[in-house]
C-alpha cells in the first residue's frame, strides 16, 4: 500500500489516519465482492480502528492484536530503526515519538513474549475452530462460553 496507493503520504499523524482509512475503503470494496481479506498494518489509533470497522458489516472485522512490548520490539529489530527514531534520524516512528493506543478489546490478543494467543468472544463462529483446529500444537481450552484460550 505504501508503495502504490498510499505512496503520496507520510508518517504524520494526520498521514496514517489518511493511510487506514484508504487500506478500510479497500478492504471495504473487497468484502464487498465476496473476497475474505486480511491486512497487516499498524493502525496506532483507536479511533481509526474503529473507523473501519464501522465501515464494515457487523461480524466482518476482526481486531487482531500482535501484542509486544517497545523493548521487546526493540531488541528484535533486525533493521535498526528503533535505533535510528531514538536517535533523531526517524521522525514520527510509532512508539518512539508517536502514540500507539493498544486495543483495549481485540477479538484476538497474540502475546508475542509469551507465545500464546487468546481468543476471546468468537468461540461460536465456525471459521475460528476450524482456524483454531488447524493450528499445530495447539491447546485449546475453554474459559467459559464464548471465550476461548489457545496455548501454543
Amino acid at each position: 500500500m505504501r508503495h502504490g496507493l498510499n505512496k503520496d503520504l507520510g508518517f504524520t499523524d494526520a498521514d496514517r489516519i489518511e493511510n487506514i482509512r484508504r487500506v478500510g475503503e479497500v478492504a471495504k470494496l473487497m468484502t464487498d465482492a465476496g473476497l475474505i481479506v486480511i491486512t497487516a498494518f499498524i493502525s496506532p489509533f483507536r479511533s481509526e480502528r474503529q473507523m473501519v470497522r464501522d465501515m464494515m458489516a457487523p461480524g466482518e472485522f476482526v481486531e487482531v492484536f500482535v501484542d509486544t512490548p517497545l523493548s521487546v520490539a526493540e531488541e528484535r529489530d533486525v533493521k535498526g530503526l528503533y535505533a535510528k527514531a531514538r536517535s533523531g534520524q526517524l521522525k514520527n516512528f510509532t512508539g518512539i515519538d508517536s502514540p500507539y493506543e493498544a486495543p483495549e478489546t481485540p477479538e484476538i490478543h497474540i502475546d508475542t513474549t509469551a507465545m500464546q494467543c487468546c481468543i476471546e468472544s468468537v468461540g461460536a463462529e465456525p471459521e475460528f475452530r476450524s482456524l483454531a483446529r488447524s493450528a499445530r500444537q495447539c491447546k485449546i481450552t475453554q474459559l467459559s462460553p464464548g471465550i476461548i484460550e489457545q496455548r501454543y
